[in-house]
């Protein structure tokens, strides 16, 4: 068990890992930080945090577990604030959608201290942001990826995979670069197209009727267009090499189907469908899922 954790980021991702260590019996007390006195106060109303504390670093002080739930953007920033409270044996992690600018941000700041911190990525996480949001369950059940540098405290590395395994996480290991590599392809791509999408068909002149004649498969396709538009943002921003070789990639397989329609080609656009139709079956049946590393 833990005597403290330190929240620093009061939202749906933090909050649910705050909430999940006390429905686990693993912490004893929580102290959270929010740059929103307002957001703050609304994690200790509902039960989130108990103790609200007026900077990062307070958050830190005296903690001997602290997550790092902001926006990757705001990650170099955080590390700067609390650098001086990183100390060997407590165990501080992130919850970042990437991990390469994030690990960057760790060597550039934390230097000595490096050792201490253990990235990690959950995969989990709703349409709706937000400590209103957080529930305990949210990682039950879900992947968590840890991208451990070779300076990384193996101590700390396997108290991180106990954490997470005792909330209902399967934890994999796998470098930083090819953590961004993988979701690059499974999720920030997916949001990028359906972002792009849902603009799409709001510009055309008959869009509002185009959806409201939407179904089930129209649901499942633009979920994602929903997500919090600063949070993906940051994350198409700080992956955006990998992700635009994917988007090329992309391009490439959509023009082989378009270019089979413009032909009149049938059968070859079968082939393509079907092609797709089992990969998206085995990975369904399989549940693969990235090569640790």
């Amino acid at each position: 068990m833990f005597n403290q954790l330190g929240l620093i980021g009061c939202g749906l991702m933090g909050g649910s890992f705050a909430l999940a260590l006390k429905k686990a019996g693993l912490v004893k007390r929580v102290v959270g930080y929010s740059k929103s006195p307002s957001t703050v106060e609304k994690a200790r109303r509902l039960g989130v945090i108990d103790v609200a504390a007026e900077s990062a670093l307070l958050a830190v002080s005296g903690s001997d577990i602290v997550i790092i739930a902001v926006p990757v953007a705001a990650t170099e920033a955080t590390f700067r604030a609390i650098r001086h409270m990183v100390d060997p044996g407590v165990l501080f992690m992130d919850v970042g959608s990437t991990k390469r600018d994030v690990v960057d941000a760790a060597r550039r700041v934390l230097k000595e201290r490096l050792p201490a911190f253990v990235p990690a990525h959950p995969i989990a996480g709703r349409e709706v942001a937000g400590i209103e949001h957080a529930d305990p369950l949210l990682y039950q059940g879900r992947k968590v990826i840890l991208t451990p540098l070779q300076q990384t405290d193996a101590t700390l590395v396997q108290k991180a995979t106990d954490v997470w395994a005792a909330i209902g996480c399967q934890v994999l290991k796998m470098t930083p670069e090819h953590h961004d590599s993988a979701f690059a392809a499974v999720s920030h791509l997916p949001h990028l197209l359906a972002f792009a999408y849902m603009n799409a068909l709001a510009v055309q002149p008959l869009g509002q009727e185009f959806l409201s004649l939407a179904g089930p498969g129209f649901r499942d396709f633009t979920r994602i267009a929903a997500s919090e538009p600063t949070i993906w943002r940051d994350i198409l921003l700080s992956n955006r090499e990998e992700i635009l070789k994917q988007s090329a990639s992309f391009r490439e397989a959509l023009e082989q189907l378009e270019r089979q329609m413009r032909d009149w080609n049938g059968g070859p656009l079968q082939d393509l469908i079907q092609t797709a139709s089992d990969a998206r079956s085995q990975w369904q049946l399989g549940g693969k899922t990235p090569t640790s590393r």
